[in-house]
Parts: structure tokens; C-alpha cells; sequence
């Protein structure tokens, strides 16, 4: 399977509902929440691309364009952007979905990268 390939068959999806436990005082998705959903879409999507051990090294950019009510449906969108030797960088999108409407739009956007280790945590490449 060629890279492109790989890149395609790694997108990860993954849907939540946004309940008032994950907001904060303004009923919105808590920063931090948004940021450990993203985080784990990412790795989900980047461990699929290599299927090895990956480890989040960094976040980059994480824009917050719109606040996301309680009460509505979110869904992370995680695509590989870039392959390195060693790492990878995988952007993650966050769409609002209106529980009662056809209404979605962009709300959040961001990017982490990960190495790929071995079984003592030495990098090793990720191909």
C-alpha cells in the first residue's frame, strides 16, 4: 500500500455528544476537554497510519473559532498532514451538529505530532 493510501485509510471519526459534565461555566465544551478529545483522535488516526507505538511529543496552533453549546453533537475529524522520518503530524478538525437541525459548522482546529518508539522508547521510523 502506498503512502496516500495509508494517509486515506487512517482518517479517524469519532462522534460525541456534548453533555454538561465536559462544559464549563459559560455551558460551553471546556477548553481542556476539546484539547484531550483532539489529542486522542490523533493518536487513534496516527496508530492507524503506522500501526506502531506512538507518543504525542507536541500540540500545534489550537484555534478555537467557535464555542461549542452543551447540548449539541461534536464530531473530531483526525487526517495525517505530514510523514517524517521518526514522527508525524496529524491535524484534527472539530465540527458542531445541531441535535435538531441539519446546522454544522467548523468550531475547532489543531494539530499534534507523534514519534513512533519501540518497546523501550527509542524512536524508530514510522514506515
Amino acid at each position: 500500500m502506498n503512502i496516500e493510501e495509508r494517509i486515506k485509510q487512517a482518517e479517524t471519526r469519532i462522534f460525541k455528544a456534548v453533555f454538561p459534565n465536559t462544559t464549563n461555566h459559560y455551558d460551553t465544551l471546556f477548553g481542556g476537554m476539546a484539547m484531550h478529545l483532539m489529542d486522542e483522535v490523533a493518536f487513534i488516526a496516527a496508530t492507524r497510519f503506522s500501526r506502531k507505538r506512538v507518543v504525542t511529543v507536541s500540540s500545534d496552533r489550537i484555534d478555537f473559532n467557535k464555542p461549542i453549546p452543551s447540548g449539541t453533537i461534536i464530531e473530531l475529524v483526525a487526517n495525517v498532514i505530514h510523514v517524517g522520518n521518526t514522527s508525524l503530524k496529524v491535524g484534527v478538525e472539530i465540527f458542531i451538529e445541531e441535535m435538531y437541525s441539519e446546522n454544522r459548522q467548523s468550531a475547532i482546529t489543531g494539530s499534534f505530532t507523534f514519534v513512533a518508539i519501540d518497546e523501550h522508547k527509542n524512536p524508530v521510523k514510522v514506515l
